[in-house]
């Protein structure tokens, strides 16, 4: 058991930036690592500067985007506290013309949580996606595979035709099956590979302008409560983590999406919303938890969705992609931190009447 948990810490040592990732000239996937392979931990990241932008996303009670809101319309609180906003911007992809270049949209497919039968499902939901409104995609859309044979990369394209029919090409292969037993071997080996494929994604679309919405598709990997053999020395490993994850998402602009089909032989209920146990923001190492790095708590912390009790996998992708076709771009200068990695929870509300804001749910300040 020991040597589980410090498996588990690891990987947790990663910071999201340690894995580089790589673009083809063509829509058709390529290997840019194998699933599994080392990678050297960097240092964690923290803010070089104070100012602090989020995308906020206002929808009615419908989830239907509200566009044409002002500055005015928006009160933002720093723990609770009203904070100045120093620039805004709406984006519109149906303006004339924006500041902002078009936000990518980046879907994964998880070929390494889901299981074999799940996994041909979702392939086909993906297709179906590209293949609407016949392939003409609105934003420019990647495609990652991520599977035992490497985290492969398609290039950005609005041809849904050229996508689809590289997914369609690309053979997930044969899979080890202790990785996919019951029991905390199997367990640690998916979350290695999981946290390194997600860490190459991040490497990758940090070299892109304006906004990236990577909408993961699968289960996630498993999510860890259990700390009691764990040191001071650990747990603080784990916070670093945990600051080095929402830093480097906040900066690089990447809003992570969870999406899950709900099939009719899965196990509804706990597996839904056994994530919520991890979504309060972690303020110190002793309160840090192995499954505050699960992809569902990672996509709510950062202003993202999870989507994981429906049965129309191709709408739920759709859904998230929306989030790109309106939104707005809200900064303030943060004030020196107290301490190294503080936390901040963040509040966006706007004063109109059934209306919700969502952006990220906090942030790590430093001094």
């Amino acid at each position: 058991m020991a040597r589980f948990f410090h498996l588990i810490l690891l990987l947790l040592l990663l910071p999201l930036s340690a894995v580089s990732g790589q673009n083809t000239a063509t829509p058709q996937p390529v290997q840019s690592e194998p699933a599994g392979s080392a990678t050297q931990s960097l240092p964690v990241l923290g803010a070089t500067d104070r100012e602090i932008t989020l995308d906020v996303q206002v929808t009615d009670k419908s989830g239907k985007a509200i566009r044409g809101l002002q500055e005015q319309d928006f009160t933002l609180l720093d723990d609770k506290q009203p904070k100045k906003i120093v620039s805004f911007r709406a984006v519109d992809v149906e303006a004339a013309a924006t500041s902002d270049p078009p936000g990518e949209i980046v879907l994964v497919v998880d070929a390494i949580n889901a299981s074999i039968r799940a996994l041909a499902f979702e392939r086909d939901a993906v297709k179906k996606f590209l293949l609407q409104d016949g392939g003409k995609l609105s934003q420019p859309v990647s495609l990652v595979i991520f599977s035992e044979a490497g985290t492969n990369f398609s290039n950005s394209s609005r041809d849904g035709h050229a996508l689809a029919e590289a997914l369609d090409k690309y053979a997930i292969g044969l899979r080890s099956p202790t990785r996919y037993q019951d029991g905390f071997y199997g367990a640690t080996d998916r979350i290695d590979i999981s946290l390194k494929a997600l860490a190459s994604v991040v490497a990758q679309e940090k070299t892109q302008p304006g906004r990236k919405l990577v909408i993961w598709i699968g289960p996630g990997w498993p999510m860890l409560w259990d700390t009691h053999l764990l040191t001071p020395k650990d747990t603080q490993q784990v916070f670093n983590s945990i600051v080095s994850a929402s830093t480097e998402l906040r900066r690089d602009r990447i809003t992570l999406y969870s999406v899950d089909q709900l099939f009719p032989w899965s196990a509804g209920g706990t597996r839904i919303s056994y994530y919520e146990n991890f979504l309060k923001g972690v303020t110190s190492p002793s309160r840090a938890l192995p499954g505050d790095m699960g992809v569902q708590v990672l996509s709510t912390q950062s202003g993202g969705r999870v989507l994981n009790a429906s049965n129309d996998l191709t709408t739920a992708i759709a859904n998230c992609k929306a989030d790109a076709d309106a939104y707005y771009v809200l900064s303030f200068d943060s004030l020196p931190a107290d301490q190294a990695d503080e936390y901040h929870a963040l509040q966006v509300t706007v004063d109109k009447p059934g209306v919700t804001a969502r952006t990220r749910t906090g942030y790590y300040d430093q001094r």
